[in-house]
């Protein structure tokens, strides 16, 4: 199956592997400051702010806004990276 043959190859199943990529992205995007956060949630594929917000603080450690400000989750802080 491929799930099993990418999880096996990669060391995580796709999904995780695709909700840390646009993690990824957005956490890039976020930095530039270019774009707000409902653009970038929508961006990179969710429906509401809220949902992207949730999901970002639950993937990074901390919420969209302060990681724009600078903001880096501590060691031990529940951080999934």
């Amino acid at each position: 199956m491929l799930a099993e043959r990418f999880t096996r190859l990669v060391g995580m199943p796709p999904m995780h592997y695709l909700a840390k990529w646009r993690m990824q992205i957005a956490s890039e995007l976020l930095s530039a400051g270019n774009s707000s956060v409902a653009n970038i949630a929508a961006e990179i594929g969710y429906e509401s702010e809220a949902a992207f917000s949730r999901a970002f603080k639950k993937a990074i450690g901390v919420p969209p806004s302060a990681w724009r400000l600078g903001v880096r989750p501590t060691p031990g802080s529940g951080s999934h990276e």
